[in-house]
């Protein structure tokens, strides 16, 4: 990773840093209405570990559902840049997108990202197989509907991160109906790591062993 790409995650860090200040001050009856004005990013930890899980796989296709702001897309982005991949980002936000595309052009690593604006849920099918790395990180209902389209389109020994397993503690009770869901199919092998938010971590059984 090059300076220009850790001194914008920097960036992107301070500004989540000021945020969780400000948004620690906020009734959650009134910071509902303004959540998409902060950027609430995976945070570094979970950064560092895709940078390095799509790196080991030598991810081709990876892809994100709730790019946000853009920063798990940056780290993301400069892993496809090594692994000579591609990184499909789905965002219901054109003003989220906007930002991040302008953060990964800033940084040479734009080439490197597809933006899918719209209702993930509608877009997701056409989202062209193998997949080798996958991010979930949005509304927590969703969880379960995502995987679902994504799974059929996973490669053999593909890798499945959701983010907040553990925090925010008020969507614990969701991500534990997709902590369930993905341990029960059969065809995962699954953990919970506390890295950062907490990350279920999952890997596609390869045919053979399924």
């Amino acid at each position: 990773m090059d300076q220009a790409v850790r001194d914008v995650l920097a960036e992107y860090e301070a500004r989540a840093e000021a945020e969780s200040r400000i948004m620690a001050g906020i009734p959650l009856a009134e910071l509902a209405p303004r959540i998409d004005d902060f950027l609430i990013s995976i945070g570094p930890d979970t950064g560092q570990l895709l940078h390095i899980l799509a790196r080991s796989v030598q991810a081709k296709q990876l892809v994100e559902v709730g790019a946000s702001y853009g920063y798990s897309t940056i780290w993301l982005a400069d892993a496809a840049r090594a692994t000579g991949g591609k990184v499909h980002s789905f965002e219901l936000s054109q003003k989220k997108v906007d930002f991040a595309h302008e953060k990964l052009r800033s940084v040479g690593l734009h080439d490197y990202v597809e933006f899918h604006v719209g209702d993930a849920l509608k877009l997701l099918p056409e989202l062209a197989a193998p997949l080798d790395l996958v991010l979930i990180d949005c509304w927590k209902s969703l969880y379960i509907p995502a995987f679902k389209l994504i799974a059929p389109k996973l490669s053999n020994a593909a890798v499945v991160v959701a983010d907040n397993m553990l925090h925010p503690v008020e969507t614990r009770q969701e991500a534990a109906k997709y902590q369930a869901y993905v341990r029960e199919r059969g065809d995962m092998d699954s953990l919970l790591l506390d890295v950062g938010s907490g990350i279920e971590l999952s890997r596609k059984r390869a045919s053979a062993h399924a």
